[in-house]
C-alpha cells in the first residue's frame, strides 16, 4: 500500500487493523485528545505529553495520507457567539470532548491549567478557521474531564466524568444546541457508579449507553442504559465473550454495531477490539493486537469515516509505557440487512421467501399464489413459545426480587448489630482508657510512697543511733556519780 495511491482503502481485509504509512511530519505523539473525522480529514486536538498539556490542532487528510497543521483565527460574526470571550490561543486541554455540528466542530470539558468552575462550549470552524466559545445558558455542569458526550439530534447528552477536585460525577446534563441552554436530566432507578474515561454512544436514536470507566482504584465492565424518553436507568445483561475491565478505551458505533478500541487498567493494556451488537446484547472479539501495542493503549481515539461508499475505523495516539502517534485503521465488515427479530428463525425465513415469491411484482401475473397459513400457523407457535419464555423470565424475576428483598432485610439486620457491636468497642475502648489513666496514676503514687519509705528507713536509722547514744550517755553518767559517793563515803 503505497501513499501515492489514492484508493489505498480498496485493497484492505475486513475486521484488520492496518498501520498507514503517513507521508510527512507526524504531529507530536499523545494520549487523552480528542478526534472526530469530517469529509474524508480526521481533526485531532489537544491531548496530553508527559504531563504536559497540548493546544494544537492538526489535521490528517485520509485521501493523501498526510498530516497537516490546522491554523486558528479568533475573528467571527457567528451566531451564539460571545466576542468578548474568544480566545487568542486555544487552550491547551486533556481529557475533553469533541464532535461534529453543521461546519463546527464543537469542544466540551476537559482538564487544563486554567481553572473554570463550569463546563465551557467552545469551537472551530472548519470553513473559516475561526475558534472561540459558545455561550450557553441554563443550568450550566460544572467542570470536568474524562466525560463522556453524545450528539442525539440537535442534543448533546453529557455524563459522569471527574472534577477539578478529582470529585467523582454519574449526572446527565442535555445541551440544547439550538438554543445553547444546558438543562439536568431528572434520572430514575440505579444509575451507573460515578466513573470517569468511560464510553457511551446512543442506539435507535433513545437509548444512551455506557460502556466501563473507572474510579480511582477500581475498573468497569459493565454497560447501562439510560432510556431518554422515560429517563429511566437500567442495567442489562451482556451475552458473549467474557471481556476485562477497562478505561480509557475509545469506541465508535456504526449502524448496530458499536466498536470498542483499547483501554486498560493502568497495569495491562487491552489487547481486544470488541464489538458489541447493541439490538441482541452481545458483545465478542473482534480481533487483538500483541504486545504493547500503539492500538492496546489507554487515551487513544477511535473515529470512523465513510471513503467512496465504504465505512472505516480511524485510530489514533494513546499511551501503554509510551505516546504514540500512528494511524491505523480498519475496514468493517459490512452489517448484514437489519430485519425485525421474528425473521431470524428457519421458519420465519421461509414464510418471508414465501411472502416475496408472492409478491414479485416483475412477473406478478405468472406466479401463483401461495398459502401462507402453515407459515403463519409456525410464526404463533414461536409467538406462544416466546410467550412463555416471557412468563418463565417474569416468574424467576419475581423470585430473584423476593431473594433480593431478603437479603436487603437481611443486610439491615446485619448493619443494625455491626452498629451496636461498634458501639460496643466504643464503649469498651473508653473503659479502657479509663484504666489506663487510673494504671498510671497509680504508678505516680506507688513511685511517690517508694521515696517516702526510703525517708521512713532512713529517719529509723538515725532514730537508732540516736538512741544508742542517749544509752551510753547515760550509762556513763550513772557510772560516774557512784565512784564519787564511794570516794566520800571512803
Amino acid at each position: 500500500m503505497g501513499t501515492d495511491s489514492e484508493n489505498w482503502y480498496s485493497a484492505l481485509e475486513y475486521d484488520q487493523w492496518v498501520a498507514l504509512p503517513v507521508a510527512g511530519t507526524r504531529p507530536s505523539a499523545r494520549y487523552k485528545h480528542a478526534a472526530v473525522v469530517v469529509d474524508e480529514k480526521l481533526y485531532i486536538v489537544g491531548g496530553s505529553r508527559n504531563g504536559r498539556y497540548l493546544s494544537d490542532v492538526q489535521a490528517f487528510d485520509l485521501k493523501n495520507l498526510s498530516w497537516s497543521t490546522f491554523a486558528l483565527s479568533t475573528k467571527s460574526d457567528a451566531e451564539n457567539v460571545n466576542d468578548s470571550t474568544l480566545i487568542e490561543v486555544f487552550p491547551a486541554m486533556s481529557g475533553h470532548s469533541m464532535v461534529n455540528w453543521g461546519n463546527k466542530v464543537l469542544l466540551l470539558g476537559g482538564h487544563s491549567k486554567d481553572t473554570f468552575d463550569n463546563v465551557t462550549v467552545r469551537f472551530i470552524d472548519l470553513e473559516s478557521h475561526v475558534c472561540g466559545v459558545m455561550e450557553a445558558t441554563g443550568k450550566v455542569p460544572v467542570a470536568r474531564g474524562g466525560q463522556s458526550v453524545t450528539l442525539v439530534g440537535s442534543k448533546l447528552i453529557m455524563f459522569g466524568g471527574e472534577d477539578k477536585h478529582r470529585h467523582l460525577m454519574n449526572d446527565v446534563h442535555v445541551l440544547d444546541l439550538e438554543t445553547m441552554t444546558w438543562n439536568v436530566a431528572e434520572t430514575i432507578q440505579t444509575p451507573p457508579a460515578p466513573r470517569f474515561d468511560h464510553t457511551a454512544t446512543v442506539h435507535a436514536n433513545r437509548y444512551l449507553q455506557i460502556y466501563g470507566g473507572c474510579t480511582h482504584s477500581i475498573f468497569f465492565n459493565d454497560l447501562h442504559v439510560l432510556d431518554l424518553e422515560t429517563l429511566e436507568w437500567s442495567q442489562p445483561q451482556v451475552q458473549g465473550d467474557v471481556v476485562s475491565p477497562r478505561a480509557g478505551h475509545a469506541g465508535v458505533s456504526i449502524d448496530e454495531k458499536w466498536f470498542l478500541v483499547g483501554g486498560g487498567d493502568n497495569k495491562n493494556g487491552a489487547s481486544e477490539t470488541l464489538v458489541m451488537d447493541m439490538h441482541k446484547l452481545v458483545i465478542s472479539v473482534l480481533t487483538n493486537v500483541k504486545g504493547r501495542h500503539p492500538l492496546a493503549s489507554e487515551g487513544l481515539s477511535v473515529s470512523s469515516a465513510f471513503i467512496d461508499g465504504d465505512q472505516f475505523l480511524i485510530a489514533f495516539g494513546g499511551y501503554n509505557g509510551k505516546y504514540n502517534n500512528e494511524v491505523y485503521v480498519m475496514r468493517p465488515k459490512p452489517t448484514d440487512s437489519i430485519h425485525p427479530k421474528i425473521f431470524q428463525s428457519p421458519a420465519a425465513a421461509a414464510a418471508a421467501a414465501s411472502v416475496a415469491a408472492a409478491y414479485d411484482f416483475k412477473n406478478i401475473d405468472s406466479k401463483p399464489k401461495v398459502d401462507l397459513s402453515v407459515e403463519i400457523n409456525v410464526i404463533k407457535e414461536e409467538k406462544k413459545a416466546l410467550e412463555s419464555t416471557i412468563k418463565e423470565v417474569e416468574s424467576e424475576n419475581s423470585l430473584l426480587m423476593e431473594k433480593l428483598k431478603d437479603l436487603k432485610g437481611t443486610h439491615v439486620d446485619l448493619s443494625k448489630e455491626l452498629h451496636s457491636v461498634q458501639n460496643q468497642l466504643a464503649s469498651e475502648r473508653s473503659r479502657c482508657d479509663d484504666l489506663e489513666a487510673q494504671i498510671l496514676d497509680l504508678q505516680k503514687k506507688l513511685s511517690s510512697m517508694q521515696s517516702i519509705e526510703q525517708q521512713v528507713q532512713t529517719l529509723r536509722s538515725q532514730n537508732s543511733v540516736i538512741k544508742q547514744d542517749m544509752e551510753l550517755a547515760s550509762t556513763a553518767q550513772t557510772q560516774g556519780s557512784g565512784g564519787v559517793w564511794r570516794w566520800i563515803a571512803g
